[in-house]
């Protein structure tokens, strides 16, 4: 694991990346009703699965305060979350729809929103001691699901494992030391399911396969 310490979220007023800071105050001036902070990890701590994604959607997490909400990456990935058994309720694009989480919890490599949804090298890396916290305190976890090849990136450094022993590729399953498994899926954005980059069936794969992994796994 990373040597680096520390709380496992950030401030609502973060001042670590002078960029975002600026882009949220301008959220917040424009969208008075919006969350605009950084967005909090949903799920709880005995979590047997990490989901780990690139960034708050500026009309998705970034507007309801909770990852993968209020946008299309959300509607693909919950209920997929719910179709494995890893979620359960109903999802409705709200923070407040009951929707559960079931040994599983997201939260994203950059904790803010980003302009364009395109996080800096800078603010990855300033974000990453977040996740190394958050990696840190999950004693039941088994597996990590990277949504991107940034998110897989952002794991491994979490981690303090080098890039060129795991590779991004999409339905990869890296085994690291120590026990934990890190898989790999491409974003479930609307761009990658629009181009055909990422299918329903290519997603759900990636899932089914966790599934019965976890479900082998005797890690405590």
């Amino acid at each position: 694991m990373s040597a680096e310490s520390g709380p496992a979220e950030p401030g609502r007023d973060c001042p670590l990346c002078p960029r975002l800071v600026g882009f949220r105050a301008t959220q917040r001036s424009d969208h008075p009703d919006w969350f605009n902070a950084p967005v909090p990890a949903f799920g709880g701590e005995d979590a047997r699965l990490l989901i780990v994604g690139l960034a708050p959607g500026l009309r998705g997490a970034n507007r309801t305060g909770r990852p993968f909400t209020g946008d299309f990456a959300g509607r693909l990935l919950y209920g997929t979350l719910g179709k494995f058994g890893f979620a359960r309720g109903d999802y409705a694009e709200r923070a407040d729809d009951g929707l559960a989480l079931v040994g599983c919890r997201i939260t994203n490599a950059v904790r803010c929103v980003p302009p364009e949804n395109r996080p800096e090298p800078a603010e990855i890396k300033a974000c990453n001691r977040f996740l190394a916290a958050e990696l840190k305190r999950l004693d039941r976890l088994a597996a990590v699901l990277a949504l991107g090849a940034v998110a897989h990136q952002a794991v491994l450094a979490a981690l303090g494992e080098r890039r060129s022993a795991h590779r991004f590729a999409h339905g990869a399953m890296h085994a690291l030391p120590g026990g934990l498994l890190l898989a790999d899926s491409y974003h479930c954005s609307r761009y990658n399911t629009n181009t055909g980059k990422l299918t329903v069936a290519m997603f759900e794969a990636v899932f089914a396969e966790l599934r019965r992994r976890l479900s082998g796994s005797v890690r405590a």
